[in-house]
This record gives C-alpha cells, sequence and structure tokens, in this order.
C-alpha cells in the first residue's frame, strides 16, 4: 500500500515544530572596572554593618507553581438571570499515546470542538506534553431557557431543569452529517426507552447495501445498536436524542440525523429528562453572551446549508446595537478575528479587555488523570492471533494516525505501529480471535475508511516480526 497522510476534515492542521530562539549573553566588563568593582563593595558593606552582605546579588526566591486542579465542573452549572456564559477554560499537558478524541471524551466535550480550539496540535498523534486548551466555557444560545435546547452549529445540548434557582445542564452530541442534516424546529419528548431495538429507516438500508454493507431490517439491542442503550423518541417521527456504540463521534456531523451523546452523558440525561420535555432544536453559530457585566462572543464556522455571509451581516449588526446601547466601544479587530478563526470559545470584545491568549494564560491548570476515560486498549499480540496489515509507510507520523484512527472506530479496530528494521512502519490491526472476525474487521475498514488490508493468518505470523 502506497504512503498516506491522514487529514481531519475542516480546518488544516499543523505540525509545525516548536523552535527556540537562541539567546546569547555577552560579557563586556573592562579589566579596570572589574578591578574596582570588589573593594567597592567592601566599602559600601562596611557602612551597611547592620546587615549581611555578599559580593554577590542573591536572586529572589521563585515563588512554587500552583498545585494543578484534580477537576472542574464540565456539566451543570448555576444559573445567574443575567448572565448567558457559564463554565471556565482549562487547560491540560498530555501524554505519549494520547489523541485529543480521548481528551475530549475524558472532559465532557466533543471532538470538533477540541479540534477547533486547538487548531495547531495534531488531532490524532499529538506531541507528548503539549498544553491543550479545553474549551469548558460556554455561551448559552439565543432562546427560552427551557426544556432541552441543542444548538447544531456548537454541537452541544442544554437542558434547563424545572428547579428553582436556575440551572442549565450541558453535553456535547453528534449531529447529522450533510445531506442528512438534523431538522431544526420545536418538538417534545414522546417516549423513552432503554435498551431500545432499532428498526431500521429504509433509506437508511438503501445507503448501506450501496456500500456493499447490508443491514438487516431490525436491530435488536447490544454492542452492534447504535442507539446505544438509552433513546428518547421526539415528537417528530424517525428524529431520536440518544446514546451510541461509537463515542468518538460525538462532536461530529456523523449521524443520519438523529442527536447522540455520549453513553454516560445520556444515561444520566434519560434518567432526568421527564416525558413530554420540550425540545428546540437550533443553528446559531454566532454567540453572544454576558458574564459579570462583560460581553463575550463565540464563533463556530456555520454550516454548509447555513447563509454564511448574511449570519455575519446579522452579527455585526447587533453588535453595533450593543455598542450604541452600552456606551462602551467594542473591538473590532478582535471581532473579525473570533468570526474568523471560529475557535468556539467565548472571548470578551469591549476595548481594552482580556484577549484570548490572556484568557489562556489564566485557565484552571488540570492535573493529568491516571487514566483517560473511555480510552481505548490495544490488546498483546499474539502468535494465534490473526492481524490485518493495514499500510506500510516511511512516515512515522501518518502511521500513527491511522493506528489512533482505527483505534477509535465504533467498535474498535485495534491497531498498532510496528516499526521495520528497513526504517519504514507498518500499521497492524489485531489480534482477531479467527479468520471470520478478521474479514468482517477488513470489510469494515474498506466500507468506512477506503483502506485495503492484507490479512495475515497465524501461520504467517513470522512476517510482522
Amino acid at each position: 500500500m502506497s504512503d498516506a497522510v491522514l487529514v481531519r476534515r475542516g480546518a488544516p492542521y499543523s505540525d509545525r515544530p516548536v523552535h527556540a530562539g537562541d539567546f546569547n549573553r555577552t560579557r563586556a566588563f573592562s579589566q579596570p572596572l572589574a578591578q574596582l568593582r570588589l573593594p567597592l563593595l567592601l566599602l559600601v558593606a562596611g557602612f551597611l554593618h547592620a546587615c549581611a552582605w555578599s559580593p554577590f546579588r542573591q536572586e529572589e526566591p521563585k515563588a512554587p507553581p500552583e498545585p494543578l486542579a484534580e477537576n472542574i465542573e464540565g456539566n451543570r452549572f448555576a444559573l445567574g438571570k443575567d448572565d448567558s456564559v457559564v463554565g471556565q477554560l482549562a487547560t491540560v499537558k498530555i501524554a505519549e499515546g494520547d489523541s485529543l478524541p480521548d481528551v475530549a471524551r475524558h472532559f465532557g466535550l466533543g471532538l470538533e470542538g477540541v479540534g477547533e480550539a486547538n487548531p495547531d496540535i495534531d488531532l490524532w498523534a499529538p506531541q507528548p506534553g503539549s498544553r491543550v486548551i479545553l474549551p469548558m466555557q460556554f455561551t448559552l444560545p439565543d432562546a427560552p431557557r427551557k426544556g432541552i435546547v441543542v444548538n447544531l452549529a456548537a454541537m452541544r445540548l442544554f437542558y434547563f431543569p424545572k428547579k428553582k434557582g436556575g440551572e442549565v445542564v450541558t453535553y456535547p452530541v453528534g449531529i447529522g452529517r450533510e445531506g442528512r442534516s438534523t431538522p431544526t424546529g420545536e418538538m417534545l419528548v414522546e417516549r423513552k426507552t432503554s435498551h431500545p431495538t432499532w428498526h431500521v429507516p429504509e433509506s437508511i438500508r438503501r445507503d448501506h447495501e450501496k456500500k456493499g454493507d447490508p443491514l438487516p431490517a431490525v436491530v435488536s439491542p447490544g454492542p452492534d445498536n447504535p442507539l446505544g442503550d438509552y433513546a428518547m423518541y421526539l415528537s417528530r417521527p424517525s428524529y431520536l436524542i440518544h446514546g451510541t456504540n461509537k463515542p468518538y463521534g460525538i462532536g461530529l456531523r456523523a449521524s443520519n440525523g438523529c442527536v447522540r451523546l455520549y453513553p454516560e452523558n445520556i444515561e444520566t440525561l434519560y434518567r432526568e429528562v421527564p416525558v413530554k420535555t420540550p425540545v428546540r432544536i437550533i443553528n446559531q453559530p454566532y454567540l453572544v453572551g454576558w458574564r459579570n457585566g462583560e460581553l463575550y462572543l463565540e464563533a463556530h464556522k456555520p454550516h454548509e446549508e447555513l447563509n454564511a455571509k448574511q449570519l455575519k451581516k446579522n452579527l455585526m449588526a447587533a453588535l453595533k446595537k450593543i455598542e450604541k446601547k452600552q456606551e462602551r466601544k467594542l473591538d473590532w479587530p478582535r471581532i473579525e478575528q473570533i468570526v474568523s478563526e471560529a475557535r468556539g470559545i467565548p472571548i470578551p470584545i469591549f476595548e481594552n479587555s482580556e484577549n484570548l491568549a490572556r484568557l489562556v494564560s489564566k485557565a484552571v491548570a488540570l492535573k493529568y488523570p491516571d487514566e483517560l476515560y473511555g480510552r481505548p486498549k490495544t490488546p498483546a499480540m499474539t502468535d494465534s492471533g490473526w492481524y490485518i496489515t493495514a499500510l506500510e509507510s516511511g512516515d512515522e507520523l501518518s502511521a500513527q494516525r491511522l493506528a489512533a484512527v482505527l483505534n477509535h472506530q465504533g467498535p474498535q479496530i485495534p491497531a498498532r505501529v510496528v516499526a521495520l528494521e528497513n526504517g519504514r512502519f507498518k500499521v497492524i490491526a489485531g489480534p482477531f480471535k479467527d479468520s471470520k472476525a478478521t474479514k468482517a474487521a477488513a470489510k469494515r475498514m474498506k466500507i468506512d475508511l477506503d483502506i485495503t488490508g492484507d490479512i495475515v493468518s497465524p501461520k504467517e505470523r513470522v512476517s510482522l516480526k
């Protein structure tokens, strides 16, 4: 197979190395001055006899670094009457073998959200020790604070429980892909089911048939059911809010129109949301919000089906009205930059307010967890296992990316990078228990990723060493 470089859809990612600057120090002491310096110091010390002295200046002791926070709240927030921005920005340094999908799931974020916040960090093979921004601050959508509100542009769900004091619960979601967009509008939770059976729509069956991946008319509860363990059926027929057996599709446009949540999030939401709860689905890429008297702007890339130019025009008009009413100048160059970069982070926009760099410098630094929740584990290789050679390449980074992509399929296709003696690298998927399981995995690789792998039986195992 030829060399391949995997790239993320959407905004490109840069693999630029960090270049340290050269800092050269020179010593330009003249010999006469150097000879006079010590006697002068001794003379001064004689007058300051009450103080201890040294011919060398002592450095101020450095303050110890602030301890890292164990965790912060990422899903449930008290809601002030006049505030529409909740949560706080955080950062974490990642370790060897991590990928941004692992970081996103552990901290309750969507994949695109973490990717947009960190455009210079490789999505699948980030540099160990990289400081990753966790966009755990959110601007509420411009909608009534009632029931469930889903903002497709931000790929987040907001639930406003009926309780005194005000509260919002928010989770990342996966939504309909282009051509099968999640519909907007007002609906209700019509009924709820745990361990649902999936009655496959005829249109989806036709699509899979064309790809050579036929589906049955009915899929029973279990690991192969894309609805996961919990489903809330909406009053609009054929649309649901449900779990998933492909958790790394959360924060992506990857569904057939339904709204997906991480398995751990849908379980909580399912138990809290009663039947007849109103559901409002909107698509707002530009979000303006207030917090403690500060005005924020959060921007996401508008989806293809939206009129991006008109949306930006409407935003600018609304901001000019706010500027006039508040009698405070807005930082218009910063606003243009926020809209252009669309990093999904709420940023203050009054003149002389804190910019993104300052916000990141003040973000809560989190301690690296003992283990990233849900991170896929790759079983050890065995002589009795079956394998698939997915790629051979001279580019180690491309191999690492592909192995990460395979490990994050749903269900997982376990994979690893094996270094060869000739300086090249192989991506090996497996082990699989038998020929049938291996062929099924190879078929999934071909249909989902357009990768034609070579199957290696236990008898051919020596070729992998």
